[in-house]
Parts: structure tokens; C-alpha cells; sequence
């Protein structure tokens, strides 16, 4: 009994990066606008959490510091894609490239390391779980709530499947998507604060580890939808904690082989589902009016 319930523990505490990872990727694709640039907001928002806690011995303003870090990263995002129309997913390669080698270098002109900062102030925990834990997961709820009960979630909604005619009744098309991916990555943010001001205390080099594409996997299994989402990263959590367990309770296992089972799970669950799910129809392509 101790075991299912630290597994069920375990699941809740996996899910919880992803989880709100892959709601921000939401955000943004049912916006129009793809977002592969969530691993690098993540790593971004969690090494930005360490320096504002480190800094300040406040981890709320880490939890602060790695979602507006997260924030300007899709913002950046949003502006190659919004804007100058570039394709959407070389700018998330390269803000994912950007984002590993930069947080190694600041470490190196912060702490003449490249590995890990020194321990940092961490969230304070409710009933054995960090206070972000909660965060996210009141977070997702809400997002539940704001897609499909709300006249913005409807506008989201309406500029990912049809801009033009979203624009033709005055919707403005480009703040939506804004909107969406600047959201996406402060979610993304969030989520990397997580990891490193909620789960450790420290940043370490790529800690991140694949999360954010996990997210994106948790976007595609869940169908763009926040519910389905939510489904999808306790299952993903669940393989997380899974193996973590299993690192200690199963020792004949080589334990590289037991941390192969998130990513296992993952590429089981998107072949399962790739060719049943279908993006909005605005999905990853740029809106100009004058050409619409």
C-alpha cells in the first residue's frame, strides 16, 4: 500500500512540468502557432528561477523571474512567427539551441561552473509536495475553464481553425496569437521553475532532460484539448514515477534501461495516435490578410 501510494504521489509530482508545459504548447497551437521552442522556455524558466532565488532569497521571485524569462522567449517566438512570418519551427530549434548553450554560459560568468548553480532557496511544501505543484495544477483547471467557457478561449479557438473569418468579424487575429504564445511560454516557464526551485534546489546543466518535448507529445495525445492534456501528462508522470520507483525497489534492471520508460511510453503513445488527431486547421501557418 505504501508503494501505490508513493507511486500515485510520484505521478502527480512527474506530471506536474509537463503538464503545465504542454498547456501553454495549447495555448499556442490553438492560436495557430507552433511552438517546438517549449524545451528551451522550460530550461529557460529554470534556470531563471534559480537566479532569482538565488539572488534575492525569495523563491516566489524565482517562480516570477522563470515565468517572465519563459514569457520572452516565446516572445521572441511570436515576433519571427507573428510578424516576419518565419517558419515557425526552425525559430523553436534555435531558441532550444539558444537556450542550452546560454544557460551553460551564464553559469560559467555567474559561478565559474558549467555544470550546476550552488543550492538555492526552494518553494516551501504542502503535504510533501512544492506549492507550484499546486499552482499548476489550479492552473490547468483554469485553462480548462478559459478555452471553452470564456469569449477569449472562444477567440483562440475561432483564429486557429479560421483567421479569415475570425478577422472578418474583428477579431484581431495577430494580438490572439500573441497572446497564446507569450502564454505558452510563461507556462513553459513555470514549468522549469518546477524543476528547479520546486523539485531541487539548484540548476543543472540541461535539467529540463526532454520534459518539453514530452510536452509536446502530451499536446498531440491530448488532441489540443486542455482535458485530454491533463489525461495525457498523468500518464506521461505516471512512467516518470514509474521508473524513479523502480531505481529503487528493482535492482536486477540496469537502471539506464528503467529510464528509458518515459520516453518509451511516449513514442507508444504518439504512434497509437498520430493520423487520429487533427491540429486546427490554422495550425502552423502564418495569416496576412492582404493575402488571405
Amino acid at each position: 500500500m505504501g508503494i501505490f501510494i508513493s507511486l500515485i504521489l510520484a505521478t502527480i509530482r512527474q506530471a506536474a512540468p509537463i503538464l503545465i508545459t504542454a498547456i501553454g504548447g495549447a495555448f499556442s497551437e490553438i492560436t495557430g502557432v507552433v511552438n517546438i521552442g517549449l524545451e528551451g522556455m522550460m530550461l529557460m524558466g529554470a534556470f531563471s528561477a534559480a537566479i532569482g532565488s538565488y539572488y534575492t532569497g525569495n523563491p516566489y521571485i524565482g517562480i516570477i523571474s522563470g515565468m517572465v524569462a519563459g514569457g520572452l522567449m516565446a516572445a521572441v517566438h511570436a515576433v519571427l512567427s507573428i510578424k516576419y512570418k518565419g517558419n515557425q519551427t526552425v525559430s523553436g530549434v534555435a531558441i532550444n539551441l539558444f537556450a542550452s548553450g546560454f544557460t551553460v554560459f551564464m553559469l560559467r560568468v555567474l559561478f565559474n561552473q558549467s555544470g550546476n548553480t550552488p543550492s538555492v532557496p526552494k518553494t516551501p511544501q504542502l503535504f510533501g509536495m512544492s506549492i507550484i505543484v499546486y499552482i499548476i495544477y489550479i492552473l490547468a483547471f483554469v485553462a480548462i475553464f478559459v478555452v471553452y467557457r470564456t469569449v477569449i478561449g472562444l477567440r483562440m479557438r475561432a483564429v486557429g481553425e479560421h483567421p479569415l473569418a475570425a478577422d472578418t468579424v474583428g477579431i484581431n487575429v495577430d494580438k490572439i496569437r500573441y497572446i497564446g504564445v507569450i502564454l505558452s511560454g510563461m507556462f513553459a516557464g513555470l514549468g522549469g521553475a518546477y524543476l528547479s526551485i520546486g523539485a531541487l534546489a539548484q540548476f543543472t546543466k540541461n535539467m529540463s532532460a526532454g520534459r518539453g518535448f514530452i510536452a509536446l507529445a502530451a499536446v498531440v495525445f491530448g488532441k489540443w484539448n486542455p482535458k485530454g492534456i491533463l489525461l495525457a501528462s498523468l500518464l506521461f508522470g505516471f512512467a516518470d514515477g514509474l521508473q524513479t520507483l523502480a531505481q529503487q525497489y528493482v535492482k536486477a534492471i540496469p537502471p539506464q534501461f528503467i529510464q528509458m520508460l518515459p520516453y518509451v511510453l511516449t513514442l507508444l503513445a504518439l504512434a497509437g495516435v498520430v493520423g487520429k488527431a487533427v491540429a486546427p486547421s490554422a495550425s502552423g501557418k502564418p495569416y496576412d490578410k492582404n493575402e488571405a
